[in-house]
């Protein structure tokens, strides 16, 4: 299983409400959560899933979204 992050500006509830719907469309998603309290809103997405098919259902869904480079 991957583990993708990506910067947002899914900063409330109402926002992880309002993009629930287009990345529980996506396939292969398994598990997503936003941390709200960090500055960068970062979305933490787990599954077999493209970047590029999260970033769509995030753009999707009215919000702004971009992938987080991991440290290695």
């Amino acid at each position: 299983m991957e583990t993708l992050k990506f910067k947002t500006n899914i900063n409330c509830g109402s926002c992880i409400r309002s993009v629930t719907g287009f990345i529980e469309d996506v396939k292969g998603i398994d598990h997503w959560e936003v941390d709200t309290a960090n500055p960068d809103k970062i979305l933490t997405v787990k599954g077999q899933v493209t970047p590029k098919e999260v970033i769509d259902a995030v753009e999707d869904a009215g919000f702004d979204i971009q992938p987080v480079a991991e440290a290695s």
